[in-house]
């Protein structure tokens, strides 16, 4: 997919959309042909490290934290943090709220804990937790890279033909969407089978615009 075709894309969806009072997201549908979504090996689940930051990007966060003080510290950062002591007594329902969660971190030395009690239930799932050191200033850096991280997948229910992502928004310059895009193209390319053969049709849209076909 060539860079011209997405930003002529990107103009004629500006041109199609109306304006709003709220500040629209950009979103890229690719669509999947020959593909028996069926079966596991056809699922798409894959990460992709976006060039630029859209606001949307996966960003619920967790900590297991060891001491009370750096636990004090990094509390703003975080959507939940548990200590260490708390691992064992985590009930089945609270292991499974974690599992929601996009970014997972852990103190250094809690990463035994972690393995022990949490490890069957979050290792197959890849959400075992980045070690980090009990510095806020790392933490923070940390987070910024992984939150730009999205993950992208039609593992939903017994699986789509298509998936959908959201790559920008209105606001930003049209060279950063589309970089973008291309972005998170390449990598669902590489992930399917046979690769462009597997792929349909690719559109963009707004979040209230019709769609724009790329190609």
């Amino acid at each position: 997919m060539r860079k011209e075709d997405v930003l002529n894309a990107l103009k004629t969806l500006d041109e199609r959309s109306k304006k709003r009072n709220f500040t629209q997201t950009i979103e890229l549908i690719i669509n999947f042909r020959d593909l028996d979504v069926r079966k596991q090996e056809n699922l798409i689940d894959v990460k992709v490290n976006m060039p630029h930051t859209t606001g949307h990007e996966q960003a619920k966060a967790l900590l297991f934290a060891k001491t009370v003080a750096f636990a004090e510290k990094v509390k703003d950062l975080f959507d939940k943090i548990i200590p260490e002591e708390k691992i064992p007594k985590l009930s089945k329902k609270e292991v499974q709220e974690i599992l929601d969660y996009d970014v997972i971190l852990a103190e250094g030395p809690v990463m035994l804990t972690v393995g022990k009690y949490l490890g069957q239930a979050l290792a197959p799932r890849g959400k075992m937790p980045k070690p980090i050191n009990p510095n806020k200033e790392e933490v923070e850096r940390t987070l910024a890279s992984m939150k730009s991280t999205m993950r992208i997948t039609n593992r939903k229910g017994k699986g789509l033909p298509f998936v959908q992502v959201v790559v920008g928004n209105e606001n930003m310059q049209a060279e950063q969407i589309a970089e973008n895009i291309l972005e998170v193209y390449d990598e669902v390319m590489r992930a399917l089978p046979r690769q462009m053969q597997n792929i349909k049709s690719v559109y963009i849209k707004k979040t209230m615009s019709p769609a724009v076909k790329i190609f």
